[in-house]
């Protein structure tokens, strides 16, 4: 009878077990479902994958970077030397080479000076007829470039305007000139006759 307890305190274990595995893989199984149907929402480019990609952008322009400043040195030491020359070798060349050397130098300065001047008045020359073309251009259309207006003061103006009236209106010049002595007073004639005064 021990016997048969213990069996079936055994098997009622290892079915709680099974139950307890099985109930387990469903869990395991639900969630990678979930995990799988959050991905398929996210879509193809997950977090990592979106690291990684900006790195190898970045890794990229930074590449592209380099070889276009390497590029532009290059072309750069080119057209020096294309417009300058090699260096010539002054240490052991005597008086009659070095002056070689300076007219050769002196004409290729003159050569770029000129061509510097041709290319300036070019610019200067297309400049004009664009601006000339562009004018055209707005006449037709009927629209005309409104000239910028200088910001004037109204009350200045004013002021302006009635100094000039009082300058015009002098009030000294519409003065009568008058004789003093139709205006004075008798008090003031007695004043200026000398006091005589009387002794008793």
């Amino acid at each position: 009878m021990a016997d048969d307890e213990r069996k079936r305190l055994e098997e009622a274990k290892k079915a709680k077990q099974a139950e307890i595995d099985r109930k387990r893989a469903e869990v395991r199984k639900r969630m990678e479902e979930a995990s799988k149907a959050k991905k398929a929402k996210k879509g193809f480019m997950t977090p990592d994958r979106k690291k990684k990609l900006r790195l190898l952008l970045r890794k990229k322009a930074a590449e592209e970077l380099k070889k276009e400043q390497e590029r532009k040195a290059a072309e750069r030491r080119r057209i020096i030397e294309e417009r300058c020359g090699k260096p010539k070798n002054i240490d052991d060349a005597n008086e009659e080479q070095l002056k070689a050397i300076c007219k050769q130098y002196y004409e290729r300065m003159l050569l770029c000076e000129s061509q510097k001047w041709d290319l300036e008045h070019e610019v200067r020359k297309r400049d004009y007829e664009i601006s000339d073309l562009n004018s055209q251009v707005n006449d037709l259309r009927g629209k005309f470039v409104k000239p910028t207006l200088k910001k004037v003061s109204k009350y200045e103006n004013k002021f302006a305007k009635l100094q000039k009236k009082a300058a015009e209106f002098n009030f000294r010049n519409q003065l009568k000139v008058v004789k003093k002595k139709e205006f004075t007073l008798e008090e003031e004639d007695k004043e200026k006759k000398p006091r005589t005064t009387r002794r008793v």
